[in-house]
Formats: structure tokens, C-alpha cells, sequence
């Protein structure tokens, strides 16, 4: 519960929050589930919340949309779409300059280069100049208590930024992975005398309160910037209560076993190639995944890639072994999937740095996990301990087709004691949970420091 001079009785008094989440419901990205608690939380602690993201238009043209994402978003946010889009996303050749058209290597390679003179976000700098009027403009019209920006793109940071230079409004950052990290391959994005680097130092030197997903991450940023050390914050993310509210079935043990996977495939075709190997190797050695099946559930790419890449086509070739591509599921529809399935595989890469949002998800579902990925990562320090988990064990094809096999034994004779265990190990990453002490906590640094300062004033 927020405070209780957070608001008045005509809520004029209520705080501002201006959250730069482009990624926001109802785009179908991961990210919308945090940002859409986010923003519901702050609202939960007594501010008036402001989200600015890009229109509809510009998520289809990327990874599309799922209006279902919307509709728990508390209705008094306030959502500003600015009609923002990657250029490099265009298909309509009509639209292409002449250069584009000649050579369009050369026009993305030039584009990306002059993108970087606005800010050092090859794919997103020249958004600058509209983000930062954006948060004037709004600051203009109720003035803003605190911004706060979602990355990436990190070209968000730039408005934020804006509104303390010009009008001294303080600000946090989510960073969630972080930008100086790549955390796939786990080593320094980028020094930190580079134009990144200087960015970078310049928003954590001034920031109430820096947001990371897993204490690897935490710990890169409080090396890097041990003056920041005491507002680095870990808020990890989290699952959904309505996405693992499972229908009470009993299961027929003469139905064939389903294995399904959920989630955007954009990691690496070879990857990919493994696990579909694995997968058909364990068909043909237990007999119990004989005549199993394999949903593949969610987007396949990306822009203009999405739906017709190499990882369709293996997809659809390992049809005879039992795979079936089902496309993209609406969030409301998320509970019932995994109601009808009896394991889940999760697939995830890079290492220690990186934590999948799924893996909360799917922890809570209280069903078999199959993982695919490294054995030194940040999904396996949360699952460790889990039931129904198969164990990490690399991306070797053999200790991958043994993990099938264990999996299908898992789904077959679990006891109800082993399941409600499951679940109980994964219960306390509920989103909710997770998200309100962080805006909690937040809410009373910023609320202190004002009225501190209005204090000190009226002194």
C-alpha cells in the first residue's frame, strides 16, 4: 500500500512517473511483461504514471503484437504511442532511396554509422531528437516527479537524461542486461572511454536507482562503477499468476506425451539443429516418446524474417519426427497450453549473465523441464533444486537426448507430492512479488528526498 500522503482525495497530488518502456504491451515482446508491471505497480504505490512507447503499426513490421498484453494493464496509465519505426525493417521496396536500392549492404552499413553521430545506438540514435521532446512535452503539461527509462533501445536514456539537465527531474534506469556487458558472450560490450562508455558512466553517476535482472549483472556494473554500488539493485523477473493458473486434468496414460516449447526462435540454427537431433534420437530410443510429440509455440524470427527463415524449414523437415510448428499463442491463452502439455523444453543461450523470463514461468507450471543450455548459467542457479528439472548439461547431443528420455519418465509417474513441490519452487518469482518492493522502495527514496527538500525551503 502506498503511503498515505501519496495522494489526495482528487489525486492532484499524486507523484509523476514518466516511463520511457517502448516494448510496451500490446507488442509481443518479453519485455512487455515487466514493463507492464512496472508501471502497474507504480500506480499500486499512489503515482500517476506516464508510459511513452511506439504505435501498433510499428511493432507489426517487428515482432508483432498481442492485444491480450494489454488488457491487466491498469487502466489509469497513460499511454503515449509516438510514431517511431527501424528503417531497416522496411520491406515496401517503393520506399527504398535509390542507394538503398542499389546497394542496400552499403546503405545499412552508412545508416548505422550516421545513426551513431545522434547516439551511440546504431539501430535506434536517430529517435533522439522525438524521445527527448516527448518528455518535455509532457513534463510541460504535468510536470514529472521521476523518469524513469526500460532498455533497451538505449536511446530511451537520452530523454531522461533531458528532463534532469533541463529541469533537474530525477531519474532511474532498468537496464535488465545491461549495455556494457554482452551478456551472451559474457565479456565488455564496449571500453569506457567510448562514446557508449561515456553515456553510460554519465546516467549511472546521477541515477537514484539502477535496475539489473540477476546478481552476475549486478555485480559486472558495481566493478565497473564503484561509486554507484549502493543504487545497483537486483529485480528479477518473474512469471505471471494467470499464465500458470493450470486446468485440473488427470491424464490419460494411453495419450501420447506432448513436449512443447514457448517462446520467440531467434537463437542460432545450429542450436536449434541439436536440439531437433536429440529430440528424434530420444524418440527412437524410449519408447514412451515413440510416438510423442514436440509444439513449437511462438514467433519464428523476427521483421521480415519471421515465419520464412532456416528455422522453419528445419522445423517443418522434422515433421516426421513428431514436430509441429503452432504459432504464436495470445497471453490469455498462455494457462490452457500449458494445461495440455506434459513437458516443457527450454532453450536459451549465452551463460552466467543471462536469465530467460521463461524460465520463472516455467518453473511455476509445475511440469517436467528439459533444458538446452550451458551448464554455468543463470537458469540453472534458479532451477537448481527443482523436482521435475532434467539437469544443465551443456549442448551435447547425447546428454541432451538422455535428458528427453528423463523428462518423458518425469511426465509419466510424478508423484502429486513431486508437482506441488515444482511449483512451490518457482511460487515466489511471482511477478508481483518480485516488482512491488523494488517500486516500493523507489517510491519512498524519491517521495523522501522531495519532501525533504520542500522542508528545507519552508525553513
Amino acid at each position: 500500500m502506498p503511503p498515505a500522503d501519496l495522494t489526495s482525495a482528487e489525486g492532484q497530488d499524486k507523484p509523476h512517473l514518466l516511463y520511457f518502456a517502448i516494448g510496451f504491451p500490446p507488442a509481443a515482446k518479453s519485455c512487455a511483461y515487466r514493463m507492464r508491471e512496472t508501471a502497474n505497480q507504480f500506480v499500486a504505490h499512489g503515482w500517476r504514471v506516464t508510459v511513452v512507447t511506439i504505435e501498433d503499426e510499428s511493432w507489426m513490421i517487428d515482432s508483432g503484437i498481442d492485444p491480450t498484453l494489454s488488457e491487466p494493464v491498469d487502466p489509469r496509465v497513460d499511454v503515449v504511442k509516438l510514431p517511431l519505426s527501424r528503417d531497416d525493417l522496411e520491406t515496401d521496396l517503393r520506399k527504398f532511396s535509390r542507394e538503398r536500392a542499389v546497394d542496400p549492404d552499403a546503405w545499412a552499413r552508412k545508416a548505422r554509422e550516421d545513426v551513431q553521430e545522434i547516439f551511440p545506438d546504431p539501430v535506434f540514435g536517430s529517435w533522439r531528437p522525438d524521445l527527448e521532446e516527448a518528455a518535455l512535452r509532457i513534463h510541460a503539461e504535468n510536470p514529472v516527479t521521476l523518469s524513469m527509462a526500460s532498455c533497451v533501445p538505449y536511446v530511451q536514456l537520452a530523454a531522461i537524461r533531458r528532463l534532469y539537465d533541463d529541469h533537474q527531474v530525477p531519474y532511474a534506469v532498468d537496464f535488465r542486461d545491461g549495455w556494457s556487458l554482452d551478456v551472451v558472450e559474457g565479456v565488455e560490450a564496449f571500453l569506457e572511454d567510448s562514446p557508449a562508455g561515456v553515456w553510460e558512466s554519465r546516467m549511472l553517476a546521477d541515477a537514484v536507482a539502477f535496475w539489473c535482472v540477476n546478481d552476475p549483472i549486478a555485480e559486472h556494473y558495481r566493478k565497473r562503477y564503484p561509486d554507484a554500488r549502493s543504487r545497483i539493485h537486483i529485480v528479477r523477473n518473474g512469471y505471471d499468476a494467470d499464465s500458470v493458473d493450470l486446468p485440473t486434468t488427470v491424464r490419460d496414460p494411453e495419450a501420447p506425451l506432448v513436449f512443447g516449447y514457448l517462446g520467440t526462435v531467434t537463437f542460432p540454427a545450429p542450436l536449434l539443429a541439436k536440439v531437433l537431433d536429440s529430440w528424434k534420437a530420444a524418440r527412437e530410443r524410449e519408447p514412451l516418446l515413440a510416438d510423442a510429440t514436440l509444439e513449437v509455440r511462438g514467433h519464428i524470427g523476427v521483421g521480415a524474417h519471421q515465419g520464412a527463415n532456416r528455422h522453419m524449414e528445419m522445423l517443418h523437415e522434422a515433421a516426421a519426427d513428431g514436430v509441429v510448428v503452432g504459432g504464436p499463442v495470445p497471453k490469455g491463452q498462455v494457462s490452457e497450453l500449458y494445461g495440455r502439455w506434459n513437458a516443457l523444453l527450454l532453450i536459451i543461450v549465452g551463460g552466467k549473465y543471462v536469465t530467460s523470463g521463461k524460465v520463472y514461468e516455467y518453473m511455476a507450471t509445475g511440469l517436467p523441464v528439459v533444458s538446452v543450455h550451458e551448464r554455468e548459467h543463470d537458469a540453472s542457479d534458479l532451477l537448481e533444486g527443482h523436482p521435475l528439472w532434467t539437469g544443465a548439461y551443456g549442448l551435447d547431443v547425447e546428454k541432451l537426448t538422455e535428458s528427453f528420455c528423463r523428462a518423458a519418465h518425469m511426465a509419466t509417474s510424478a508423484t502429486d507430492e513431486q508437482r506441488r513441490a515444482a511449483k512451490a519452487h518457482g511460487a515466489s518469482y511471482q511477478r508481483g512479488a518480485v516488482m512491488a518492493p523494488a517500486v516500493r522502495e523507489l517510491t519512498e527514496l524519491v517521495l523522501g528526498a522531495r519532501n525533504a527538500a520542500k522542508e528545507k525551503v519552508e525553513s
